[in-house]
């Protein structure tokens, strides 16, 4: 199984090359790839060290599967040569997740949409993965009819300077570039993307529209608030649904309990809830705080947590892969 990390320079590309590992994927052989100033540089993946190589010496070597991690801009040049090669890409990038005629995959929900014939795979913004993990089998069971989101968004989700910014602002460190339009310890952004022309931001429309199309049901409706606060990694959701049939709450518990991947941590009584710093370094989604709206029936509200680089991006992405093997697709 001959496997290429496109981006493994990156943030998000190094905790691939982790996940795979982690995860015992059977690589047989690893290409890493990154841009041409990384190319001839080494990258390290189980004790050893790998030469990064070009976009052109990877497509050439054919490898079974692609995980991208590198940006739209270059999904979108690159991902159709590898798949013309007859490769498998896994896109980690918003290139493809609203094509039509592209799968957005999370494995736990959608994974059995997948076939042979699937080439280009995308895998979805890691504030939805997150989500749909919870709303897919409430879903099923309850029937969505509005979902209202309010994200608090870590740094990482920005990327490698942002964390610098972050901490050289803890340090009282002007040195670090600025990515963000104002100083973000000690703030909260309500600003995650660009904003489009309607005054939502890039990042809240991937909310209001990826969900609809994992779940392959577009009846019920989404809006969506991202902000980012001055958290290194982990990304949280506070998250308000109305259904259109009754629920119980202790059933609610039992469904997302038996959910693989989520872990249902709700004993307020002993201040037990989902944070950020139980979500590090960590692939399941962690849910609670799981309460009735008492404003209105047949609504509940919960907080949900994950670590926005591993389930948000990393593993979400190895577990397509890992599908795709297990089911003989590549």
């Amino acid at each position: 199984m001959k496997v290429a990390v496109v981006g493994s320079t990156g943030m998000v590309g190094q905790v691939m090359l982790k996940v795979l590992e982690e995860r015992n994927f059977p690589v047989t052989e690893l290409i890493p790839v990154a841009s041409e100033k990384s190319v001839g540089k080494k990258v390290k993946y189980k004790q050893k060290e790998f030469t990064i190589v070009s976009m052109k010496d990877a497509i050439a070597a054919k490898p079974d599967i692609a995980i991208f991690s590198a940006g739209g801009s270059t999904s979108l040049e690159f991902a159709p040569l590898f798949a013309e090669a007859g490769v498998t890409v896994i896109d980690n990038s918003s290139a493809w997740r609203m094509d039509p005629d592209k799968k957005l995959v999370v494995p736990e929900i959608n994974a059995d949409v997948l076939t042979k014939e699937d080439k280009i795979i995308a895998n979805p913004n890691c504030s939805t993965i997150q989500l749909v993990m919870v709303l897919g089998p409430l879903n099923k069971k309850y029937d969505l009819k509005r979902v209202v989101v309010s994200t608090y968004q870590s740094v990482t989700g920005t990327g490698k300077a942002a964390v610098d910014q972050l901490n050289g602002e803890i340090n009282g460190d002007d040195s670090a570039a600025k990515v963000y339009p104002y100083q973000i310890f000690k703030n909260a952004l309500p600003h995650c993307d660009v904003f489009a022309d309607d005054d939502y931001t890039k990042e809240e429309i991937k909310l209001m529209k990826e969900p609809k199309k994992i779940l392959g049901d577009d009846t019920f409706n989404l809006t969506a608030t991202a902000v980012r606060v001055p958290v290194q990694g982990g990304h949280s959701e506070s998250v308000n649904i109305e259904f259109e049939n009754e629920f119980e709450l202790d059933e609610v518990r039992k469904i997302l309990s038996e959910t693989p991947g989520v872990v249902v941590m709700d004993d307020v009584k002993n201040n037990h809830y989902p944070m950020p710093l139980y979500s590090e370094g960590k692939d399941e989604v962690f849910v609670g705080r799981i309460r009735r709206d008492l404003s209105q029936p047949k609504t509940l509200n919960l907080w949900i947590v994950a670590d926005n680089l591993r389930k948000g991006a990393a593993t979400n992405a190895v577990q397509i892969a890992e599908y795709l093997v297990a089911n003989n697709l590549v």
